[in-house]
């Protein structure tokens, strides 16, 4: 790799940063005043320093970002705040983006990366990576109602959903599990059974789950253990 690339993708700063840093001799490779900006380097095996400061390189990088609504799960909007622009600037360098979507109005768990290999096999069919929703209803949730989606419920438009693990979980409100992502998914589950969704927060997906301390707009780093 190149010292300017391992530089740029640690977030010092531009190709023109970063040649001027090594001109003015700031940067050193194992000990030693790097030369060039293009010179290679062993992005895992050499020690690179920017002003006595040790660069961490990291190729990939998973945050879980707790989504508020109003907000698109996309990299670029002309009209809707992006959940992009919701993460901290230093970390804006990796060229994230969302693994899936939520709808704009859906809260939750929402995992951002530039792993594109981790991210296709998250959303995946054939993994069958599941994904649990806290809906409140207006109204409360019957054992018919489990049955129908454990039995595979047909949404609007004639699809029928894979099996579903339905609970109630207070007045007019349940968690519900599920392996697909369909568009409005969870919503049209719930319309079949002649329910609303007045509310709706994604709280598990795969194998993370939505910290209670997490504020809505707000970023942490995690790392999966399955990828």
């Amino acid at each position: 790799m190149r010292l300017d690339k391992l530089l740029g993708n640690s977030g010092v700063g531009s190709r023109k940063d970063i040649k001027a840093l090594v001109k003015s001799g700031a940067v050193t490779v194992n000990g030693v005043t790097a030369a060039k900006s293009d010179m290679p380097v062993n992005a895992e095996g050499d020690e690179v320093c920017v002003n006595g400061v040790k660069i961490v390189y990291k190729e990939f990088i998973y945050l879980m970002l707790n989504k508020p609504q109003g907000v698109v799960s996309a990299t670029e909007d002309f009209k809707y705040k992006t959940v992009i622009d919701l993460v901290p600037e230093k970390l804006r360098h990796y060229d994230l983006f969302p693994v899936g979507r939520l709808d704009i109005d859906t809260e939750g768990l929402l995992i951002l990366t530039n792993d594109g290999a981790y991210a296709h096999n998250m959303l995946s069919p054939k993994k069958h990576v599941y994904k649990t929703y806290l809906a409140h209803l207006d109204g409360d949730v019957t054992e018919d109602d489990i049955k129908r989606f454990a039995d595979g419920i047909t949404i609007d438009g004639g699809y029928t959903c894979k099996s579903a693990v339905l609970k109630p979980a207070g007045d007019k409100s349940a968690t519900v599990q599920i392996c697909e992502g369909k568009f409005h998914q969870v919503k049209l589950m719930f319309k079949a059974v002649g329910k609303s969704v007045l509310y709706l927060k994604r709280i598990k997906f795969g194998e993370f789950t939505l910290p209670d301390n997490l504020p809505l707009g707000e970023v942490v780093e995690v790392e999966p253990t399955i990828k």
